[in-house]
């Protein structure tokens, strides 16, 4: 039996994954059999222009169906979960500010947030706590998740639009500096 061809594993690999594999995650595998940036570069290039693509966001590659054969995939009876505009609002303070506590949310939406708000935010994977501050009470901090990236496209929180560009649009207002 010969042993299997590095591009093979790391195809493999990337099709078993239930989650989206960083670079390093896959050059564990590999061991000494390859170099996983290549490799992953060399995957990209061959699926490139087909129904199923090698992306990378956030880091992280995975195999994606391509956007243009989207509408054949669709199912009509599975809706997807819709978040609330409150839900929606806690992300956007979340993703643009974080690490952020509730009570920093609350600061710039103007309103309590409830605590099924975060739950359905948690549940849904698009945030999740990542530490205390330390201040009085240590209070949870939020971040959004990898999946909060590829949830929406991202590759960084870099390929956020702009703060300047939501007010400018009037979609955002500043927070008041204090």
């Amino acid at each position: 039996m010969t042993a299997p061809d590095p591009l093979s594993i790391v195809e493999a690999l990337l099709f078993a994954a239930a989650e989206p594999l960083s670079e390093g995650a896959v050059q564990e595998v590999l061991g000494q059999r390859g170099e996983a940036g290549p490799l992953l570069r060399e995957l990209q290039r061959q699926y490139a222009g087909r129904g199923v693509r090698l992306e990378c966001g956030g880091g992280r590659w995975a195999f994606r169906t391509a956007p243009e054969l989207a509408p054949f995939l669709q199912r009509p009876d599975r809706r997807p979960r819709r978040l609330s505009a409150a839900a929606l609002e806690t992300l956007a303070v979340i993703a643009y500010r974080q690490p952020v506590t509730r009570g920093e949310i609350e600061a710039v939406r103007g309103v309590a947030v409830s605590r099924g708000t975060l739950d359905l935010l948690v549940e849904t994977g698009l945030v999740a706590p990542r530490g205390r501050k330390e201040v009085p009470g240590r209070p949870v901090m939020w971040v959004t998740t990898p999946h909060f990236l590829d949830h929406f496209g991202l590759s960084s929180l870099d390929d956020l639009p702009r703060l300047e560009e939501l007010e400018g649009a009037s979609l955002f207002k500043p927070a008041a500096d204090g």
